[in-house]
């Protein structure tokens, strides 16, 4: 699985002229149809996702292209999950975010527990990035608790990606599907590597 922008025809020219490298190994990665298309639940409505797939010209390896608005196996965009994270820091729980963003609370409540087993390796994997990114890193200091610190992580990074490549803004929560290769919220992950 390889992140990718949210524009299609940038991800077409791209797969054309050979832009795309095999995250295994690093190859050419070519056309090989799409991924099973699905709904996708955003902050004003629903998307429709058909994934473009992708086969290695080397390892003969397929690869979903997943757009970085989108996390694995989640029905919500990665923006609506960050708004839920980012409520939580803030001390609201799992019944008013819910209620805030016009999801399950189960929902909720499972993207809360999954975050709350892994600020600490996501601070410490996104303030790496921070620090990789700018020449003159801007760490982000104590935000007050383990979850503020690690939010505070995702935001610096976002900003360091930012200013790295000179593109404006970028979305906190697209830099932080992009980094994590949309494994956020996945079992797994951040991996003892992915700490260092």
């Amino acid at each position: 699985m390889l992140t990718v922008e949210t524009d299609l025809v940038a991800v077409e020219e791209r797969l054309d002229s050979g832009q795309l490298a095999c995250p295994g190994c690093s190859a050419v990665l070519a056309r090989w149809g799409h991924a099973r298309g699905r709904r996708v639940r955003d902050t004003d409505r629903g998307l429709w996702i058909v994934p473009r797939r992708a086969r290695c010209t080397g390892c003969g390896a397929t690869h979903v292209l997943l757009p970085v608005v989108l996390l694995v196996r989640r029905a919500d965009t990665a923006a609506v999950i960050g708004a839920g994270l980012t409520a939580k820091v803030t001390g609201a729980g799992h019944r008013l975010i819910a209620a805030l963003l016009g999801r399950p609370p189960e929902t909720v409540r499972g993207w809360l527990r999954r975050f709350a087993g892994r600020v600490e390796p996501v601070r410490a994997v996104f303030t790496r990035w921070c620090r990789d990114l700018a020449p003159d890193p801007v760490l982000p200091g104590p935000a007050g608790s383990a979850w503020a610190d690690a939010l505070a992580a995702v935001l610096a990074a976002a900003a360091a990606l930012a200013a790295r490549f000179g593109i404006g803004e970028v979305p906190a929560w697209q830099a932080a599907t992009a980094i994590s290769a949309a494994r956020l919220l996945s079992p797994g992950w951040p991996s003892p590597d992915d700490q260092c």
